[in-house]
């Protein structure tokens, strides 16, 4: 499928508009994606460095004339999902002056060999964004093919994938987008849109009980959640009244007792600790709501795609440096 934005289009002032648009329809901040992709460009062209050459991609100065203009695909070399395509495409149109067009979409499984962009414009500055672009797409789409792992691990139960705030400084929007890419759902986004009792605040506050009730009582409008390391501290938190439970280093069949004690409350758990891909079937057979998933975030490999520039003049440019 085509999204807008291709070489026939009204150009980069328009297609910006247009990509923005789709960044903001994929729950995101355009004027904070903006911001990220034009620090992580500025990074690589070390501005702020105090190098002399700061500003200029050096290599792509001395071999590429001013004046060429090229077509560029960038290209699946594995199998996974894809994300983080709108926020490229913006890149590639505000920094690149290129015109794009999308031949995939976000959720998109993909294989070695799909083209899922082409770029047109500037070859120069095309190949200057082209790492800051790929470090972007390849970062959100392993984290989104390892969170479709997860999710097709669970299929048939009714529990679902769920991220942590384990993510890279900076990036946490981005990464938690890349979760819903991937089919998973995700936790709260900061310390301060939810609220999750763990240990520590259940030693200061002198149990269970009283954790959860001074935080109801501090934040009224707040949804809380409360870590448990045993059936009865489930047991004390779902008298307490915590809407969502977090079940740690638990076995199958202590879930399963959690799950006979929450259920008739309707409260919710969520399984977390010691999760594997292989074990993911059978913890979630027992009937949680959510498998708690650090890894999706914190231990994702990228998906490999590069930028490869189309023959020029009978000469074959490739990239990926």
């Amino acid at each position: 499928m085509s999204a807008p934005g291709g070489p026939g289009d009204d150009g980069p002032p328009d297609l910006s508009h247009r990509y923005s648009r789709a960044v903001a329809a994929a729950g995101l901040d355009p004027e904070k994606v903006s911001a990220l992709v034009r620090a992580a460009l500025a990074e690589d062209l070390g501005i702020g460095t105090g190098d002399p050459h700061a500003g200029v991609d050096v290599t792509s100065a001395a071999t590429v004339p001013a004046d060429l203009v090229a077509t560029a695909d960038v290209t699946s070399r594995g199998h996974g999902v894809l994300a983080g395509l709108p926020l490229v495409a913006l890149l590639l149109v505000e920094e690149a002056a290129a015109s794009v067009a999308l031949h995939a979409t976000d959720g998109d499984r993909v294989q070695p060999g799909d083209v899922v962009l082409t770029a047109t414009g500037p070859a120069r500055r095309l190949l200057t964004v082209e790492r800051t672009m790929l470090n972007l797409l390849c970062r959100l789409s392993g984290v989104a093919t390892l969170t479709r792992r997860w999710v097709d691990a669970v299929e048939g139960t009714a529990a679902s994938i769920r991220d942590t705030r384990k993510t890279t400084p900076g990036l946490r929007a981005l990464e938690k987008y890349a979760v819903r890419c991937g089919g998973g759902v995700n936790h709260r986004m900061s310390l301060c849109d939810a609220a999750l009792v763990k240990d520590n605040h259940v030693e200061a506050a002198g149990g269970i009980r009283r954790a959860f009730q001074a935080v109801r009582d501090a934040f009224p409008g707040l949804p809380v959640e409360v870590e448990c390391d045993t059936v009865d501290q489930v047991a004390e938190a779902v008298g307490a009244g915590a809407d969502l439970i977090l079940c740690d280093n638990m076995s199958p069949a202590h879930l399963r007792a959690c799950v006979d004690i929450a259920r008739p409350a309707g409260v919710r758990l969520e399984a977390s600790g010691g999760l594997s891909i292989e074990s993911a079937a059978a913890v979630a057979a027992t009937g949680v709501d959510f498998l708690a998933v650090g890894a999706l975030t914190h231990s994702a490999p990228v998906l490999d795609l590069g930028l490869d520039l189309r023959p020029l003049d009978g000469r074959d440019g490739r990239g990926g440096a």
